[in-house]
């Protein structure tokens, strides 16, 4: 493996992380490669290249770190969390190239730090899709399996690790980690390069938030324009610079339910469909507070962040109106939302495929399964009257019950239905050459829970 590493989070002041090598595995085996991903990072892989992603070759002027966060997980405030099973290699053309499942950490708590092959392949094929997709998001540059088993719920399962890439892999739980310690010094180190990453350089905590915020809320509008419910929106799963990180007990919906959930860790519902972008407001508030010592004037900037954090509701409302806008075909004008409402109702109460609705959409709206409704003719009337440009929507999606597929077979060792449904996810807004890869599940095919693999 040859690349131009530098890992500028390791100049920052030792509590922000520990150098850490990966842990070696018995017997890296080659999955997949992201060859056009590397390319552009000018990365150069060899035939060893299993071995560097392993992590039982560590490449020459890398320089590992685990990171230190903290994170309210399901609204409970957890003081250490940390990078419990990835190390960060460093930065390739400024990426981060993290291995995630690369063994015990410092921040493992009593963890094997290691991944099976599921949530590895589950997470490589789901980011490359939502980067196709147009999503902000990590990026999966490679996967291999390690050769050894791995202990979980349901018996031993082979062991993976995924190369992940990402502009940075700093979380609103990074940020409170120091802030809850009272580590000013850290926490004005860990800012000020934030700042100089993602947002211009700017040393004003307000224009940080404020910008965090619009970001979220624009990124959690495009989820909801896919269907996609991440499943666990922890502020250690929030990415100050607004991408999508983190995919565990992530699914995209079939028939629309706007409370749907599918993490089997989420309980309550707290990150259901409906609720992202409530959470995603209620993480920005965690990131407020946690920003609050960086500023002399206490009173003045709690009035000032609260103002800003709630402006969430107001950047929301008009991304959700561009998204939706676009999928309808209507103008992006404030009165389109009645309209897009009242269709999202319809598809809630005829329980439509969320994909398949919509990409059936521009051809001929009247033969969709929610025109039965009784309110459908109603709303199609003034649709008519107001409608835009032609529609956009996605064809393909990583449907769930495609990724269990792909998963079980990776465990016998066919590698196939993973190919065909990245191959086929690298172009989402064309039909697939396999036409079954659009396919809603039949009942024996649905897949009803997610899990994070952990």
């Amino acid at each position: 493996m040859k690349a131009t590493f530098h890992n500028s989070y390791a100049t920052l002041p030792a509590p922000l992380f520990v150098r850490q090598n990966p842990v070696a595995v018995t017997a890296p085996k080659a999955l997949a490669l992201n060859t056009a991903l590397a390319d552009e990072l000018g990365i150069t892989f060899g035939d060893d290249w299993a071995d560097f992603i392993a992590g039982n070759k560590v490449p020459h002027g890398a320089d590992p770190i685990t990171q230190a966060y903290s994170g309210h997980q399901f609204g409970h405030w957890n003081p250490q969390l940390g990078d419990g099973r990835a190390v960060l290699l460093g930065e390739v053309s400024g990426m981060d190239i993290q291995l995630k499942g690369s063994g015990r950490t410092p921040w493992s708590r009593g963890g094997d730090g290691r991944a099976w092959i599921g949530p590895v392949l589950r997470e490589f094929v789901i980011s490359e899709a939502m980067h196709a997709l147009g999503v902000p998001t990590t990026r999966a540059l490679a996967m291999v399996e390690t050769g050894d088993q791995i202990l979980r719920e349901d018996g031993l399962l082979p062991g993976a690790v995924l190369a992940r890439v990402a502009p940075s892999h700093i979380r609103v739980g990074t940020f409170q980690y120091f802030s809850a310690r009272e580590d000013l010094a850290s926490l004005t180190a860990l800012f000020d390069h934030t700042a100089d990453r993602h947002f211009d350089g700017t040393r004003e905590p307000n224009v940080v938030l404020a910008e965090a915020v619009e970001r979220q809320a624009k990124l959690v509008a495009q989820w909801m324009g896919l269907g996609f419910i991440h499943g666990v929106m922890n502020t250690d799963n929030s990415h100050v610079g607004g991408i999508t990180i983190d995919y565990g007990p992530c699914a995209f919906m079939d028939a629309f339910d706007p409370m749907r959930v599918f993490s089997s860790i989420d309980h309550t519902g707290r990150y259901a469909f409906g609720n992202q972008p409530k959470m995603a407001a209620w993480n920005m508030a965690q990131l407020a507070t946690a920003l609050l010592p960086l500023m002399d004037d206490r009173e003045a900037a709690i009035k000032d962040f609260t103002a800003i954090v709630h402006g969430f509701s107001a950047h929301f409302t008009a991304a959700y109106r561009s998204v939706y806008a676009a999928k309808l075909g209507l103008p992006d004008t404030p009165e389109s939302d009645a309209i897009i409402q009242d269709f999202m109702d319809i598809m809630a109460m005829t329980g439509a495929d969320f994909t398949q609705t919509f990409a059936g959409f521009a051809d001929n709206p009247e033969t969709l399964a929610v025109a039965q409704h009784p309110e459908f003719d109603g709303w199609f009337a003034r649709w008519r009257d107001h409608a835009g440009p032609a529609p956009k929507n996605p064809q393909v999606i990583p449907r769930n019950h495609f990724v269990q597929g792909a998963i079980d077979a990776a465990v016998t060792g066919d590698l196939g239905p993973f190919r065909a449904l990245w191959s086929a996810c690298k172009t989402p807004f064309q039909a697939p050459q396999d036409a079954a890869l659009i396919q809603p599940p039949v009942p024996e095919q649905i897949v009803s829970r997610t899990f994070c693999g952990t």
